[in-house]
């Protein structure tokens, strides 16, 4: 966990606490800490005077990545990404025939998180702020746990309105632990949302990288020497849905939810008859149950707005959002924002 404290000096009283978690495959530094430019999320947000704490589960970022180390853990399918092979390695079936973590472990490590802020800052509520997956965490933590969590920011929300409620038997779920990326894979795969002249600068496919690699020591010492393996955490989910989105009306109504994503973004919204992974934002938004909740459609952006043209309007509404809670004056609504900042109603 790293911390940014804004808080002035003199204003303890008056401190308030943002927890940001990450996505799947990108650990919490190098979405929302990125030391370029402006794109420091976390930066901007203690600028403007709020304590900020970013957190990587078990298996991201610099958190322990138990049975990560050894190669044999990654993906059968993948392991031919390990070239020139690390020392001692040969291909073959895991030594761990397990997925690493699961939902139940996400949420307990983020209430450890969570209260410990809680006590340490002398807050009665702590601000969260999720990026993609980070909604399956998030979600249901805030639906379970309103008297910890004052508001709720989802950025591309990964939402699976049909997804299943209930835990697999066994766990842990076979599998295995450990899933590769490329940096050429990687810079490509967002390639595919962008549509727009200026929607991100080539810089940050170096930028990027060198951030997820600083994450990751063992990592960036697989593959081609200098370029690295972003190495992502196997883990199963459940329990986020519509289901869980409308269950007691808590999220809209003691936890006020703000909801932004990229009109490009193609991996938060999906079309696939597999209702594990038919994603869809609009359908998180309708299924809230709560009034107070708001929905951002973002001009030229894609699903990695954190590192794209669209980064410091994305910081002003949230840091608009955590003061005022509304958007547009507004608690409620569907709105977009375009590349100058200004919002409207959607039509």
């Amino acid at each position: 966990m790293r911390e940014r404290d804004g808080t002035p000096p003199g204003h303890l009283d008056e401190r308030t606490a943002v927890l940001m978690l990450h996505g799947r495959s990108v650990p919490v530094l190098a979405g929302f800490d990125l030391e370029y430019k402006s794109y420091s999320w976390a930066d901007a947000l203690a600028k403007d005077g709020y304590d900020v704490f970013m957190m990587d589960l078990q298996g991201s970022g610099l958190s322990p990545r138990p049975k990560m180390d050894d190669p044999r853990n990654v993906s059968p399918a993948q392991q031919y990404l390990l070239k020139p092979r690390p020392p001692s390695f040969t291909p073959g079936p895991p030594n761990y025939p397990f997925q690493l973590t699961n939902s139940n472990s996400d949420r307990d490590e983020l209430n450890t998180v969570v209260e410990w802020i809680i006590r340490e800052r002398g807050v009665k509520k702590v601000a969260f702020i999720g990026w993609s997956a980070a909604a399956f965490t998030m979600g249901p933590y805030a639906v379970k746990n309103p008297d910890k969590v004052s508001s709720l920011f989802l950025l591309a929300p990964i939402f699976p309105p049909e997804g299943t409620s209930n835990a697999p038997d066994p766990l842990p779920q076979p599998g295995f632990p450990t899933f590769l990326s490329t940096k050429d894979g990687t810079w490509n795969g967002w390639s595919n949302e962008v549509h727009c002249d200026g929607q991100r600068e080539d810089e940050m496919r170096d930028k990027v990288w060198d951030a997820i690699m600083k994450s990751d020591p063992v990592g960036s010492m697989w593959g081609p020497v200098g370029e690295g393996r972003n190495r992502i955490r196997n883990f199963v989910r459940w329990g986020w849905n519509k289901t869980t989105a409308a269950q007691g009306a808590v999220l809209g109504a003691s936890v006020p939810v703000l909801i932004a994503y990229g009109e490009f973004d193609r991996q938060a919204n999906t079309s696939s008859e597999d209702p594990e992974f038919n994603f869809s934002v609009p359908a998180l938004y309708n299924s809230i149950a709560g009034d107070h909740k708001l929905m951002v459609k973002l001009d030229c952006a894609g699903h990695s707005v954190v590192w794209e043209m669209q980064h410091k309007n994305v910081h002003n509404l949230s840091e608009h959002w955590l003061k005022h809670l509304k958007v547009d004056g507004k608690t409620q609504g569907i709105f977009n924002m375009n590349t100058n900042g200004d919002i409207s109603p959607a039509p």
